[in-house]
């Protein structure tokens, strides 16, 4: 049995390998925890690559971030041309969907059983449409498990995108799911799902308008960076060991 299930992943593996050829046949044979693992195994290339946490659950595919303030990323959200629908239910944000190497939600599964193994820090990259670039940084970030409505913890900010993400302590929402604390469904009035409170300052899962927007802070909006009318082009969510 084992061994038939072995020979399946690596069909699985090899045909992954032809639509995504930066992974390497090894990445699927022996994977790793995280992308600071694979990059700290003398791997520097960004790309697609299998990470299997280890709670031994099974793994997944991610993108790593090798490049950016040292390596070692795992990007779990991104954001750059408006291809995929991110106004999407709780079961769609629990289990991810898009494509790693372009716009994603890697999946709040995966993004419990990610950060339940040891400490990260959280990265995130925001530009807009001049090119401007910014950044914020957290010092910690974790997700509880589903019974916990993967509510968000964050630790201290570092950065220059003017102050940082919201919704620390929040559950988080969804159009299906309201676990906010205003008296409407925030995910529905702003057009996305995030860590919601009464209701946010970033709402990077919002909809993509690509620059200047009438609506009041329903796009992808970091209020401290560009305001509640400005939908950012591009960002990016990661994660890596605080000690790496």
């Amino acid at each position: 049995m084992l061994r038939r299930k072995s020979i399946e992943y690596l069909v699985l593996c090899q045909a992954f390998l032809s639509i995504f050829p930066k992974v390497s046949i090894s990445d699927c044979c022996c994977p790793h925890p995280d992308c600071a693992s694979i990059y700290r195994s003398g791997v520097h290339q960004s790309g697609v690559y299998w990470l299997r946490p280890y709670d031994n659950k099974g793994g997944f595919w991610a993108y790593c971030d090798m490049l950016t303030d040292g390596g070692g990323w795992t990007v779990f959200q991104r954001r750059q041309d408006g291809s995929v629908d991110f106004f999407r239910d709780w079961e769609a944000y629990k289990e991810g969907f898009g494509y790693p190497n372009s716009e994603h939600w890697l999946g709040n599964e995966f993004l419990h059983r990610l950060t339940g193994q040891r400490v990260y820090a959280l990265r995130v990259d925001l530009r807009d449409g001049n090119g401007t670039e910014a950044y914020s940084k957290s010092s910690l970030f974790k997700i509880s498990d589903e019974a916990g409505k993967y509510t968000l913890t964050l630790g201290d900010y570092s950065g220059t995108a003017g102050g940082p993400l919201s919704g620390n302590g929040a559950a988080f929402s969804t159009k299906d799911r309201d676990n906010d604390v205003y008296n409407q469904n925030c995910a529905s009035i702003f057009k996305g799902a995030w860590w919601y409170t009464k209701c946010h300052s970033s709402n990077l899962n919002g909809h993509y308008y690509n620059g200047p927007h009438d609506s009041y802070a329903d796009g992808v909006n970091y209020q401290q960076f560009r305001g509640y009318h400005y939908s950012l082009p591009f960002t990016e969510m990661k994660i890596r060991p605080s000690d790496f």
